[in-house]
């Protein structure tokens, strides 16, 4: 059904890095949640008022906060898909993210009304009218009908790698879980005649609600503030650009994201230092054409000269990595030189250390320093540290 729907109604549907196709996926994922959430929603309300259960009649309500952000995603999507103007530089991709932070904000909300209407039934002792299984049928079709849309939204969440559509989905999944609780106390009803039984379950429902919203806050706000790239991206990125000829090794990979379809990278490659400064150039022109055109990536390469032909230098560059590595294996050293004089030698290089490190960039400074002095006292270590912007490939 999903498939069908997006090949009927979106045009080159295939081409999701266009932030126009990303548009018309959550419009369409915005017009299906409005119209499937009214109608359950009309159904609910109807028979919860008939029966004068409060966890039907909640499950109703609901429903149309559901419709509601499915308006909220629509707009959200449509905003998002906005091109980037004087005042928005990079574009208005995170307004989606926005969008997902509302929805799960408004699950939060639901899940604390739910839970205070049905402390407040359980302490009033208001009872439930006769249950009919025409009820508990219908119920139960509306839970087919909310599965469907969690994997609707599911699926369009996959194809355009929406944190607002994941969201619905989620919220979704928790709705028909919370109609499959209240038809199991509108059973116990039928059965036993034992009507606190609504509230109680009303309110596990309410905890597991706010739970699922707060953890879907978290995730949402996540992109917002800024994260780390994925191993994946990470991998990919190092291993396209040292497959260039020329290109030794990268180091101070950071990468930007200010949405789905519009990622900023700056990396620092390293090029032998006796190639011609002009062929080194060409090929750092050649690899952010080929990122732009290939992967929708505008990268920015500082280009680093390495002499790795001068032995002595090279023995001295093997001797401190394995000092630095010995303090711990995660740390790394690039953009080593060595400057001779007459009365001491520096080394001059950087350290890659994760923000979370054990000992603060001072301390790692000292440390590496006195081991180097121990290897000659006329060495002097110049260092530089640089904290990593991902984890390492």
């Amino acid at each position: 059904m999903q498939k069908l729907l997006v090949k009927l109604f979106i045009k080159n549907y295939k081409n999701t890095s266009d932030p126009k196709i990303r548009g018309k996926y959550g419009t369409l994922s915005g017009i299906v949640g409005i119209i499937s959430n009214i109608l359950l929603c009309s159904i609910k309300i109807f028979i919860g008022f008939i029966s004068s259960s409060i966890s039907v009649m909640a499950d109703g309500i609901n429903n149309l906060t559901d419709a509601g952000t499915s308006i909220i995603t629509l707009i959200g999507f449509k905003l998002s898909s906005a091109p980037a103007d004087e005042d928005h530089p990079f574009g208005h991709e995170r307004i989606e993210n926005i969008t997902g932070l509302i929805i799960s904000f408004l699950i939060i909300i639901i899940g604390f009304t739910l839970g205070k209407e049905s402390v407040t039934k359980l302490i009033n002792g208001n009872s439930t009218s006769e249950i009919s299984f025409v009820t508990i049928i219908v119920m139960g079709i509306s839970i087919v009908i909310k599965l469907w849309q969690s994997i609707f939204y599911r699926k369009m969440a996959k194809a355009i790698n929406s944190d607002a559509l994941i969201a619905s989905s989620k919220d979704s999944l928790n709705d028909s879980l919370s109609t499959t609780v209240v038809i199991l106390g509108l059973i116990i009803i039928k059965l036993t005649n034992f009507t606190p039984i609504d509230s109680i379950l009303g309110i596990g429902l309410a905890i597991f609600i706010l739970i699922s919203g707060i953890k879907m806050v978290i995730e949402t706000i996540n992109p917002l503030i800024g994260v780390m790239p994925t191993q994946e991206e990470i991998e990919q990125i190092s291993e396209k650009i040292v497959s260039y000829d020329g290109i030794i090794g990268i180091h101070d990979l950071v990468v930007h994201k200010y949405g789905n379809c519009t990622t900023f990278v700056t990396a620092h490659a390293e090029v032998p230092s006796d190639v011609d400064v002009v062929v080194s150039h060409d090929i750092i022109d050649n690899i952010e054409r080929d990122f732009r055109e290939e992967l929708n990536i505008d990268l920015t390469i500082h280009m680093d000269p390495v002499d790795n032909k001068n032995p002595m230098t090279k023995e001295l560059k093997d001797k401190v990595n394995n000092i630095v590595k010995n303090i711990d294996p995660i740390l790394s050293i690039h953009d080593f030189r060595v400057v001779y004089g007459d009365t001491h030698t520096n080394l001059l290089f950087d350290v890659s250390m994760p923000i979370n490190f054990s000992c603060s960039p001072k301390e790692l400074r000292e440390l590496i320093s006195l081991e180097i002095k121990k290897l000659d006292g006329n060495y002097f270590a110049v260092i530089q540290i640089d904290q990593l912007y991902n984890r390492k490939a």
